[in-house]
């Protein structure tokens, strides 16, 4: 009965251990996003129809889209940058500087502009609804051959009654070589490390600049008051 037994905990661990990475997983796809926002139809979502692989990311930031819409408009590198890890970018040549200001330069964006992901890698602005959604598409080749597959990168903005805003991020990717997904779904960890720090770097920096055009507030009050 030795045998048995043996195979029957080696099941049990393995099922365990299946289970908690397929949680794992879907945390880190759905990360901040409610369910109503991981099936909601968002911004270009029609130009990926059938994706192999969907992440969906959410924030909630205390300050009105008006005043976030700005950080989204200038992101890319020589820009804004991203927001996220610039050190862990730049070791791999990126050249990433985010930025803390809102530049008033970088703030026109149009369907067709590039947004430098790397000196020598871009994404095309495939959508802009000014002030509530920026589209991104394009993927990263392989050396001089073309991606295996295309992507879509997604920043939508809703307004919540409370004066606040969700910031709702989306990943697209539809593989077009049957290989893609053993190039992606590793790099997704990685994406996730990053898009959570990127989303975290908006929101605090939406707040601050909120903060500091706040009245200074003295007992309740408006100072002078």
């Amino acid at each position: 009965m030795t045998a048995p037994k043996s195979r029957l905990r080696l099941a049990g661990a393995l099922g365990t251990f299946v289970l908690a990475a397929l949680a794992a997983r879907k945390w880190q796809l759905q990360w901040g996003a409610d369910p109503r926002e991981v099936t909601a139809d968002l911004a270009g979502d029609d130009l990926i129809a059938e994706p192999d692989l969907v992440a969906t990311r959410a924030i909630t930031i205390s300050a009105p889209a008006s005043e976030v819409w700005p950080w989204l408009a200038q992101l890319g590198q020589a820009r804004g940058g991203f927001y996220s890890y610039d050190a862990w970018e730049n070791l791999v040549g990126c050249e990433i500087h985010s930025a803390d200001r809102v530049v008033p330069e970088w703030q026109h964006v149009e369907v067709g502009d590039e947004v430098k992901l790397h000196p020598d890698v871009s994404m095309a602005v495939a959508g802009v609804d000014e002030g509530r959604a920026l589209v991104l598409r394009g993927a990263v080749p392989i050396g001089k051959a073309a991606a295996p597959y295309d992507c879509t990168w997604a920043f939508v903005l809703r307004d919540r009654p409370d004066g606040s805003t969700r910031l709702v991020m989306r990943e697209r990717y539809g593989y077009t070589r049957r290989w893609a997904g053993l190039l992606i779904e590793p790099v997704e960890a990685v994406s996730f490390v990053m898009s959570r720090k990127m989303l975290m770097g908006v929101r605090d920096r939406a707040e601050a600049g909120r903060a500091r055009h706040e009245p200074t507030r003295t007992g309740g009050r408006h100072a002078g008051a």
